[in-house]
């Protein structure tokens, strides 16, 4: 496999689902594996990659704009007291190898270097499943051991000193369209509502599809929501929210994020019952 190697995620045999391990991309764009496109199962996109207003969001994967100063995000680098920088500091998650491969998902070992040194090895585990004629879930852990002699903290421009930009972790780039999706909670809706909020599920839903996101790691509490609306369609978690956590060497930091794909726009009850099928499964 060379290149732009890509595997296809189907569910009941229709592809929903293209992700290519290893793209052929600038070094500030911080190169990784992404999903794209990833559609509902009538064949709608619901996400984008390298839009012209953010050409660093790659669809749907990992991206943490500070590991111990090395941007695995892309573009700018927010430091303190400066804003916004370009910084020569971008690293790169190389794909190794696939420990499962099949029509329905993968497991999947990556380095994640900068500098010429490795900081990080991943396992991602991703599957696709169906759960309805209408609605089919994507299930994504992923699991950062420390493979350095020393800890690795990992930040955001928020532990950096701009708040309310908490990004780093699972990133979904939705479709952007004529209109902002909505956002919504079991309690909450609208964009300053939701975003920063620990809920067990958050909807965003297009003009004709809904995407339903539940953090479900086992024994962790629940990091909060990274929301995005008007400026962009966006949504993830943020593994460094208030504060820079820490991977002691050898230790395995471990998220696991399961999002509802639906044709439709979804309401807060229907949300609910598919994203707590989608988890239990």
């Amino acid at each position: 496999m060379t290149g732009h190697d890509s595997l296809v995620l189907r569910v009941a045999g229709r592809p929903v689902g293209r992700y290519v391990t290893r793209p052929e991309l600038p070094v500030r764009l911080s190169p990784r594996p992404y999903l794209h496109p990833v559609t509902t199962l009538a064949g709608t996109a619901v996400t984008e990659f390298s839009p012209a207003d953010h050409l660093h969001h790659l669809g749907v994967g990992v991206a943490v704009p500070d590991v111990e100063g090395h941007n695995f995000w892309g573009g700018r680098t927010y430091v303190r007291d400066r804003g916004p920088t370009e910084l020569d500091n971008h690293g790169a998650q190389r794909h190794t190898s696939f420990q499962l491969r099949d029509p329905d998902g993968f497991v999947e070992e990556l380095r994640w270097v900068a500098a010429g040194t490795e900081l990080l090895r991943e396992r991602r585990t991703v599957a696709a499943t169906g759960l309805t004629a209408t609605a089919w879930a994507l299930d994504f852990t992923f699991s950062l051991t420390n493979v350095t002699p020393d800890p690795l903290t990992i930040g955001s421009p928020a532990t950096n000193g701009r708040p309310g930009a908490a990004y780093g972790g699972f990133f979904w780039r939705a479709r952007k369209e004529a209109t902002a999706p909505r956002v919504f909670t079991a309690d909450r809706t609208g964009e300053p509502e939701v975003h920063g909020s620990r809920a067990d599920w958050l909807a965003l839903t297009g003009a004709t599809w809904s995407l339903v996101f539940a953090g479900a790691t086992e024994s962790t509490r629940r990091d909060p929501w990274f929301v995005r609306t008007e400026e962009y369609p966006g949504v993830g978690s943020s593994l460094a929210y208030d504060a820079r956590p820490a991977i002691a060497p050898g230790d395995t930091l471990v998220r696991r994020i399961v999002t509802v794909v639906a044709d439709g726009r979804l309401g807060p009850d229907d949300a609910e019952t598919l994203v707590r099928k989608a988890v239990s499964q």
